[in-house]
C-alpha cells in the first residue's frame, strides 16, 4: 500500500529488479530471502568490524532476478547481514547494501535499523533508516488485503 497516493500496488514476481518508488532499492532487495530460492557457495572469513564475517556467494535459481549472483557477509557473533554486494546479469558490479545500527528485538530477532544502498552504476544511494520496529502486534493475512490496506492510518 502506497500512503501517499492512496493505493495498493501489486508487484509481479517478473517485476521485482524494478526501482522501488525512484529509489536505490530493487523490489526484489527489500523481498524476503528465500533459501529455496538461491544455491550457495563459501567464499571466505574476513574481518568485519569488530568481528569476522562468512562471505558467500548467493546464485539466484529464479530466472527472474535482475542479479546474477550476490556476495553475501554474515557475521561469525549473531548472523546478522553486515553487507550485500550485488551483481548484474553480465556479472559487472552493480550495487552495494550496508546493514548497521543493529538492535536486537522480542530477545532474539537482530534487525538492522540502517539501510544503505550505493548504485555503483550512477553514484547514488538510498539510505532507509528505521526509527520505530514493532514484531509479533497480532496482524493476520485479512489485514493485508486491498480493502484493509486501504483504509489503514
Amino acid at each position: 500500500y502506497l500512503p501517499a497516493l492512496k493505493r495498493v500496488k501489486r508487484i509481479s514476481s517478473k517485476n521485482k529488479s524494478g526501482p522501488f518508488m525512484g529509489s536505490e532499492f530493487a523490489f526484489e532487495d527489500l523481498s524476503s530471502f528465500e533459501v529455496e530460492k538461491y544455491s550457495y557457495r563459501y567464499l571466505r572469513n574476513e574481518p568485519c568490524g569488530e568481528s569476522t564475517c562468512t562471505v558467500s556467494e548467493w546464485t539466484p535459481l529464479y530466472e527472474h532476478s535482475g542479479y546474477s549472483r550476490s556476495e553475501v557477509w554474515h557475521d561469525t557473533d549473531h548472523y546478522r547481514t553486515r553487507k550485500i554486494d550485488f551483481f548484474d546479469r553480465t556479472g559487472k558490479a552493480l550495487k552495494t547494501l550496508t546493514l548497521e545500527q543493529f538492535k536486537l528485538h522480542n530477545e532474539r530477532f537482530w534487525r538492522a535499523h540502517s539501510w544503505n544502498m550505493v548504485n555503483h552504476l550512477t553514484g547514488k544511494s538510498t539510505l532507509i533508516e528505521t526509527e520505530k520496529l514493532a514484531l509479533d502486534i497480532g496482524l493476520s493475512d485479512r489485514d493485508f488485503d486491498k480493502n484493509a490496506l486501504k483504509s489503514a492510518r
